[in-house]
């Protein structure tokens, strides 16, 4: 590894399993100190000894992102343990069901966009002061396909990712004076801990390739493949890039999806 991120310490929500996990060891290979949430606490054990193992500096906390006091804890212990946060990856998220329109619940929708929008937003809250003081700081934001184009989830899922996109552009907008980044990913479909019954059901029945087959590299992607995308945002090689929503979905929204188009 270059050591891209040497000296810099990054804050990892849903760090436990999926892009989480891997974004935390390829951070720690380029040379970051770790803070790493989740609310699984025994797998954050286990990448907090993987990354240890290694020789990375990292301290975890079970952190629920949806509680703006547990994101005030966590953040407080990231500046005691490192003293300064360059990088924050708000990668923690829920998928929501799937159910038609009538029969969602408003709990539902409600716990959705806790996580996956309120979590961003405490955490961007936070930590603003700190590298707007500094002149400094990247933060990145784990969206979806799915706020981009209808298709790749249920109602609350899309819309609450589509929020976190907006959010994005306009909180960069707001500090990039600043010199503070801010900057999200859109994963297509990747193996994680949220999909994983998707890729089991379609290996149980002879199907898994099938997962892919609308992406235009007709595959799914591997949780390292969205991390290496996280990593140059996070670096100093994207040091003019700001207010982006970046898809990283093997060509899904590079094209119009009209059914039975692509084969």
């Amino acid at each position: 590894m270059s050591g891209r991120l040497n000296g810099k310490s990054a804050i990892i929500t849903g760090a436990a399993n999926g892009i989480g996990r891997a974004t935390a060891v390829l951070f720690a290979r380029e040379g970051a100190n770790l803070v790493l949430a989740d609310v699984n606490e025994v797998n954050l054990g286990l990448v907090r000894d993987e990354i240890a193992a290694i020789g990375g500096k990292v301290v975890i906390r079970k952190t629920d992102v949806s509680s703006e006091d547990e994101i005030k804890t966590l953040i407080s212990l990231g500046l005691e343990t490192f003293t300064n946060i360059d990088i924050l990856v708000n990668n923690a998220g829920i998928g929501g069901g799937l159910d038609a329109l009538e029969d969602q619940k408003s709990e539902e929708w409600h716990m959705v966009y806790d996580i996956n929008v309120m979590g961003p937003v405490y955490a961007t809250k936070h930590i603003i002061a700190h590298m707007k003081a500094r002149r400094r700081g990247s933060i990145i934001n784990i969206a979806s396909v799915a706020g981009i184009l209808s298709g790749a989830g249920g109602n609350a899922y899309s819309a609450s990712k589509a929020a976190l996109i907006n959010f994005t552009r306009t909180s960069a907008c707001e500090v990039g004076a600043s010199n503070v980044r801010i900057n999200a990913i859109c994963p297509g479909l990747i193996e994680t801990g949220m999909t994983q019954p998707f890729f089991e059901l379609a290996r149980s029945v002879g199907k898994e390739k099938q997962l892919g087959k609308y992406s235009e590299l007709k595959r799914a992607a591997a949780p390292e493949e969205v991390a290496w995308a996280i990593l140059f945002l996070a670096s100093d090689e994207a040091s003019y890039m700001t207010g982006q929503a970046i898809p990283v979905d093997g060509g899904i929204t590079a094209s119009m999806s009209i059914p039975g188009r692509k084969i």
